[in-house]
């Protein structure tokens, strides 16, 4: 258990008994019982009533979301219709403290962290832009309220300290994963830390998204979590909203506008009194330079190109789900190094389990279902594939880009072995899967120097006995960029 966290339990607990409350689990299902019991007109609340909640909290305390929403109202006491569990749970994730705003996260249902400082932050801009509370201010000079407290201003001092530090400071990232993601507690990032990792991101361009939403349509809080993250319904029917996060980030705010508002939030906490020690001595073509450069980073890795000569086009590498947040055993004897830029890609259907995953929850336990069959069943050491594909927008990590794998036999250390959950071999996966794979996964692949730019695609079944990748699949790929070579007669593998 964490330092920090020993010192909560210790300054929550019962007076007098020194036995601390029944602490939910980090997920958003723990949120929105609360904001449910919040919002409940039964009980007085209203969809305000969580957002100045959180704001008392410490939701806000930069100096730019300050000079946006004002200034915080005194510390909160406890709700009567919060249990002490969840508001110790709510004081922890709410407490602001830039050195790891990481700690204010939790797990939502679609596989993601998500912090909820940039999330709430942008969650009561767009209700105080559609008429709920008080109107916001004018800012002078003119930034945009809800890009200034989701994104604009962590991006711009990320980016200032970045400048002048060494070789290896980082602006951006990383991710991270949980102690347990069916009970998940602890959240513990895979590298050094930035200003903006992976669930500060995740947080500012949901926060964008829906507080966009609620400027048009003042809605609960909890009502607008709930559908966007498609929480408790169990449903696999189709994916939830927050999966294309990136996409719906990328069409509400191109990279000339991210760049313009970075730019816009530093001129103005460059007119805030005392000037922070950030943006001392820093000159207007300074800001200018470091906000393309947070912009076009940002970009690259979150939400992907655009530009006035450019169309929207993928990220630069679809998001991928770490071994350890889908429950991964660990991978038995010594790996095998494989020896990049590979030459080939080959492209499986998982067949088992038969009907595509379209949920975190249903994903994660294919792939733990798949990993415990090849390592007890046939012996190998470990999941066979690099990667596998599910439909609920995510790439699952199985060997990785380092190691060799056990996918296709006598070609496993030629290139990787990509399995898309489901039996294709009468219809095809969702034209959104089929896109991860052709039009982010294979480019993301070249990219980054693990495939080489003239790559070789081709289906299980034209390097051995089997019907692998099924013939709806296998007819599909012949059409994409890097396809190669005549079939070969399927088997009956």
């Amino acid at each position: 258990m964490f330092p920090w966290l020993l010192l909560a339990l210790s300054v929550f607990a019962h007076p007098g008994t020194g036995v601390s409350p029944a602490v939910p689990p980090r997920h958003m299902d723990s949120l929105l019982d609360i904001l449910d019991a919040l919002e409940s007109p039964a009980r007085g609340g209203s969809p305000g009533t969580a957002v100045a909640l959180g704001r008392g909290l410490g939701v806000c305390s930069t100096p730019g979301c300050r000079a946006v929403l004002g200034e915080p109202p005194g510390t909160p006491e406890r709700p009567p219709v919060v249990t002490p569990g969840q508001w110790q749970l709510l004081t922890e994730l709410l407490r602001h403290d830039p050195a790891t705003p990481e700690l204010g996260a939790v797990l939502a249902p679609d596989g993601s962290t998500v912090a909820l400082g940039p999330l709430l932050a942008g969650i009561e801009v767009g209700l105080r832009s559609g008429g709920v509370g008080q109107p916001l201010p004018t800012l002078d000079p003119p930034a945009d309220p809800l890009l200034a407290v989701t994104i604009a201003e962590a991006l711009g001092t990320s980016f200032l300290l970045a400048r002048g530090a060494d070789n290896n400071a980082t602006a951006l990232g990383p991710d991270g994963c949980w102690d347990d993601v069916e009970n998940p507690q602890n959240y513990t990032l895979r590298g050094p830390p930035s200003p903006v990792p992976d669930p500060v991101a995740i947080g500012a361009m949901d926060g964008v998204i829906l507080g966009a939403r609620l400027a048009r349509e003042p809605l609960p809080v909890a009502e607008l979590l709930r559908g966007y993250y498609r929480t408790g319904n169990g449903s696999e029917t189709w994916r939830p909203p927050s999966s294309y996060r990136r996409r719906d980030f990328g069409a509400l705010v191109g990279r000339e506008r991210l760049e313009k508002e970075v730019a816009a939030v530093l001129g103005l906490l460059r007119t805030l009194l005392p000037i922070p020690e950030l943006l001392r001595d820093v000159g207007t073509q300074e800001v200018a330079t470091v906000a393309r450069w947070a912009a076009r980073e940002f970009s690259e890795r979150y939400v992907g190109l655009r530009g006035h000569l450019h169309p929207i086009v993928p990220a630069e590498c679809p998001a991928i789900v770490p071994r350890c947040l889908w429950g991964a055993r660990p991978y038995r004897g010594t790996p095998s190094p494989l020896r990049p830029p590979l030459g080939s890609v080959f492209l499986h259907h998982t067949l088992e389990p038969a009907r595509p995953c379209r949920t975190f929850g249903a994903c994660a336990r294919a792939m733990r279902d798949m990993q415990r069959f090849h390592q007890d069943t046939r012996g190998w050491d470990d999941i066979g594939y690099s990667f596998v594909v599910g439909s609920d927008g995510y790439l699952y990590e199985g060997r990785g880009w380092h190691w060799v794998g056990a996918h296709t036999k006598g070609y496993n250390t030629r290139g990787f072995g990509v399995g898309i959950v489901g039996d294709f071999t009468a219809t095809l996966p969702d034209p959104d899967t089929l896109a991860l794979v052709r039009d982010q996964l294979l480019p993301c692949a070249v990219r980054s120097g693990h495939v080489r730019p003239d790559f070789t695609l081709r289906g299980h079944r034209q390097l051995g006995h089997t019907d692998c990748p099924g013939n709806a699949l296998f007819q599909e790929i012949q059409s994409w960029p890097g396809f190669q070579g005549t079939p070969v007669a399927p088997g009956l593998g």
